[in-house]
């Protein structure tokens, strides 16, 4: 779920006096919890769908922030009162928050993902998969995908791997007339190039190599593959085919600033690869004490 929550403004002590801040902004909010423990007032209007229960939500560690992120929907802003129970508690969170105390949020909702759908859909066999229309298997493996991108986000790459995968499985799987083939393999491309990325993060080049040449089967000319691949390799020390993806990337995006860098490490690597060669060579063949070379018979 994407959305951002300002600092908690704390409001309201329980053992504080009448006519209190809380007070006086509860009189116009909703109450969404029953008891007036969760009180909202929106700021802004959303549109579309309710957050489902279902969908993904990381560090939500309040019960008030997750009931009243249920009440919202996509692009809505709105500002919550929690009562203590809803909130922190008798402990509170200190240093900000003493205990007993009404804290105020103001919740801007950016998006939200509902994985109940996709799950659901991930648990039926391809046979069953098969019974439904092509849009609902490519919004599907979108939805996995936006996961992966979301896990990937928070540094989780085994987590965004695993998404990704099922994503891609899920169009491995589809059959479809040649006429629908373009929608498929436009999503299984943006689905390989997340795998190569991730696996970059995981420090496994020669897989992310593999999903960057997948990708390169798809569009021969996209150059964020082509950089993909080149990344790997040079991660791999195959100067010349990292040279080869990178130059072809670079025809493809001249001004693209990550391209022209990494051709730049590139021949910084390959300079110290070449000096280290002569290095070497030149110790293999160089006089020794006796005034024979080595390797002599």
């Amino acid at each position: 779920m994407g959305g951002s929550a300002r600092n908690p403004r704390v409001l309201q002590r329980d053992n504080a006096p009448s006519q209190s801040p809380y007070q006086r902004l509860s009189q116009r909010m909703l109450d969404l919890s029953g008891d007036r423990g969760v009180l909202k007032d929106v700021i802004r209007e959303g549109s579309g769908e309710l957050v489902t229960p279902d969908a993904s939500v990381l560090d939500i560690t309040l019960w008030g922030m997750e009931l009243g992120l249920l009440s919202m929907r996509r692009g809505e802003l709105a500002r919550f009162l929690f009562k203590p129970t809803y909130a922190y508690g008798m402990l509170g969170c200190p240093p900000l928050i003493p205990p007993n105390t009404t804290v105020l949020f103001e919740i801007e909702l950016l998006d939200f993902l509902d994985s109940a759908e996709s799950d659901k859909f991930c648990a039926l066999s391809a046979e069953q998969q098969d019974q439904f229309p092509l849009q609902k298997v490519l919004k599907v493996a979108a939805t996995e995908r936006e996961f992966g991108n979301y896990l990937f986000r928070q540094n989780r790459f085994y987590d965004a791997k695993v998404r990704y995968k099922q994503a891609l499985l899920l169009l491995h799987r589809r059959s479809v007339p040649l006429e629908e083939q373009h929608l498929v393999e436009t999503a299984k491309l943006l689905v390989l190039l997340n795998l190569s990325f991730t696996y970059l993060k995981l420090e496994r080049p020669a897989v992310a190599l593999c999903y960057g040449e997948q990708a390169l089967s798809i569009d021969q000319k996209n150059a964020k593959a082509l950089f993909r691949c080149g990344q790997a390799c040079l991660l791999m020390t195959e100067y010349q085919k990292a040279r080869d993806f990178l130059v072809r990337a670079q025809k493809e995006q001249p001004f693209n600033h990550d391209i022209n860098n990494e051709l730049k490490k590139l021949a910084s690597y390959y300079r110290d690869y070449m000096g280290k060669e002569k290095e070497m060579c030149h110790r293999m063949f160089a006089p020794g004490e006796h005034g024979s070379t080595v390797g002599e018979n």
